[in-house]
């Protein structure tokens, strides 16, 4: 398998460093990338780089799958306009043992296979090292000059923020982290978005300057949606990897609402899918873009290999619940299907509340379904509102106990996919 050929296929090689794809055909290599540890999940915004280890390693290669322990202390400046907040090592220990947990998921760590995954965290080469000896180190292979020229520093230098010092030394950190996996482990591949290319080659650099050594490099580019938005963002904020921050419903739902535009991007991507089967989707696809095959495949295979079976199979029936049976009535359903449907939001209100009477916008402000009484307005105003599947036009329609599903009850949609279910007690 010629792995850069696969890859560009699939539209994920941006940059790649002179030599590497000759030698990743030659010899069996041993590549990494890093993640960085601001949360105690990653989001599907580290999809990419997870996956680019996985293609690695299938391709017979040896992945390392770096955590930033000590990178997480200082803060990148690539893509960002204004300084990151740090965090504390307390914070930083335990966000690195969840992506820790979470990336042993997708790779194979088995010790009896010959390109076993490893994990690594650079404070661990880091937490002896003084700022005197890393000066001598690193800093005196690179130059100001080389430094500046990157992109990402000159973008900041050239904005009202500036940059400090504790940043602009990131590059240096990171290209020693590629020095020391050379030297340590072999490692002659570094991988990551093409926002980290000016990173990426610092360390390369490095090792060139310091031990004549050849490594090399490519990178991924960022993703991003077909209408201009930013990939990964929702309403609620991030997609999460965790299923306690993002439920397997809402994450399969965002890839089943994915464009078509994106779709096609994204199932070469985001699925580890063959060509054949790919381009024979891409063309059912075509022929009723109404059918959306596409996205369901996408939200199908990205779903069960974050999710597994289990819970793929719950978002789906949920999916049927709440989208395919809108001619049925909710009554129609009983009360262990709504009380199983996972993934919408739910909420209890005190029973009292619809006992002394209460209008349609008072109970979405009390659920806190809208941040504003004049946003649920404007919703309701716009027919974006419903009580039990029925379109709500009115902002004083009065709620009554006869509207309640078994008694207890209500299914609220708003928008066309947001649901939450409230439950009088």
């Amino acid at each position: 398998m010629n792995l850069i050929k696969e890859l560009q296929w699939r539209g994920m090689i941006h940059d790649i460093m002179p030599g590497t794809e000759d030698q990743l055909n030659k010899n069996s290599t041993t590549g990494y990338v890093g993640f960085d540890p601001t949360s105690d999940s990653l989001h599907i915004g580290s999809l990419v780089p997870i996956i680019l280890l996985v293609h690695l390693q299938k391709a017979g290669h040896k992945p390392i799958a770096l955590v930033g322990g000590a990178t997480g202390m200082v803060g990148d400046p690539s893509g960002k306009s204004e300084e990151r907040n740090l965090l504390s090592a307390d914070v930083l220990q335990k966000n690195v043992i969840g992506i820790k947990a979470q990336l042993e998921k997708f790779l194979d760590f088995d010790p009896g296979i010959s390109n076993a995954a490893e994990m690594a965290n650079n404070f661990d080469w880091f937490r002896d090292i003084t700022f005197l000896d890393f000066i001598r180190e690193a800093g005196k292979h690179i130059t100001v000059n080389y430094m500046i020229a990157k992109e990402s520093v000159k973008k900041r230098l050239e904005g009202e923020a500036g940059i400090s010092f504790t940043e602009f030394t990131y590059q240096l950190i990171q290209g020693y982290d590629f020095y020391w996996l050379y030297k340590n482990k072999d490692c002659k591949l570094q991988m990551g978005g093409s926002d980290q290319w000016g990173n990426i080659v610092t360390g390369t650099e490095l090792i060139r300057r310091k031990i004549g050594g050849e490594a090399f490099a490519f990178t991924c580019a960022l993703i991003k949606k077909a209408d201009g938005g930013k990939f990964g963002k929702t309403e609620s904020g991030n997609i999460w990897l965790d299923a306690n921050k993002t439920s397997p419903y809402h994450f399969y739902q965002f890839w089943l609402n994915a464009s078509d535009p994106d779709a096609e991007t994204w199932i070469k991507i985001f699925t580890f899918l063959g060509r054949n089967e790919i381009e024979s989707l891409l063309h059912e696809h075509n022929k009723d873009l109404s059918k959306r095959i596409l996205q369901k495949k996408l939200a199908e295979e990205i779903t069960l290999w974050i999710h597994g079976k289990e819970n793929l199979s719950i978002a789906m029936q949920t999916s049927r619940k709440l989208f395919e049976n809108q001619d049925i009535s909710p009554d129609q359903l009983s009360v262990q299907e709504l009380e199983s449907i996972e993934g919408i939001i739910k909420c209890d209100i005190p029973v009292n509340r619809i006992k002394d009477g209460i209008d349609v916008l008072g109970l979405v402000t009390d659920a806190n379904i809208f941040q504003s009484k004049g946003d649920a307005k404007k919703m309701i105003a716009n027919g974006g509102l419903s009580v039990n599947r029925i379109k709500i036009s009115n902002a004083q329609t009065q709620i009554e106990n006869s509207m309640l599903l078994h008694g207890k009850f209500l299914l609220i949609q708003k928008g066309k996919k947001n649901y939450y279910l409230l439950q009088f007690v």
